[in-house]
């Protein structure tokens, strides 16, 4: 495919090891659950056939940052 972004992209996540971690450590801290947009969570939760967002609280709080 011509233009494919992909194709030139690193393999892997181009942080250092110990950023990594740290972004990894404080997102746990905040969601216990899915994550996503309101939007996402609500998809989600549909497939799945539940009747309550759960975790919409920390879900909004991503959609605000």
């Amino acid at each position: 495919m011509v233009g494919d972004e992909r194709l030139n992209q690193p393999k892997g996540i181009n942080f250092a090891l110990h950023d990594y971690l740290q972004l990894v450590d404080e997102f746990g801290k905040i969601f216990h659950g899915p994550v996503g947009n309101m939007q996402e969570l609500t998809s989600y939760c549909e497939h799945l056939q539940k009747r309550r967002r759960h975790f919409a609280k920390c879900c909004k709080y991503l959609d605000d940052s």
